[in-house]
């Protein structure tokens, strides 16, 4: 069984207890690919007020994810049940449940994290149902 993980938790990886290898992501230098996350962003009445102020907020959160090792892979101000998406990648799940705390804490929004799979993860989660 190869040692190799899907994502930052090798107890969910697919195929555990079977003979079937498991999903391999690796990024450059042969490192495991970083997790992504869908962030779904609302501002809260405080931040909705001090609006003007957001992209500075913005930049503000990029440099606070890249200090914690992640970063930012995409941005969207939308128009219906959430004001912003972000896509981001972080070495873990506790480094973004840290940030998401952090930015809850400032006041200005409210979130929402959903982790993501890449297709090749997907495809391999799928086929280890059997």
């Amino acid at each position: 069984m190869s040692d190799a993980f899907l994502g930052d938790n090798p107890d969910a990886r697919p195929g555990v207890g079977r003979e079937r290898p498991t999903a391999v992501l690796r990024g450059a230098g042969g490192r495991c690919a970083m997790t992504t996350y869908i962030v779904l962003i609302n501002w809260t009445e405080q931040g909705a007020k001090n609006v003007r102020d957001s992209p500075k907020r913005l930049d503000a959160a990029k440099k606070l994810l890249g200090d914690m090792g992640g970063t930012f892979k995409a941005f969207y101000l939308t128009m219906g049940e959430c004001d912003m998406v972000a896509v981001v990648e972080a070495p873990d799940d506790a480094v973004l449940a840290r940030f998401a705390l952090i930015l809850a804490a400032g006041g200005n929004v409210k979130t929402r994290t959903l982790k993501a799979f890449p297709e090749f993860a997907y495809r391999e989660i799928i086929a280890s149902l059997g």
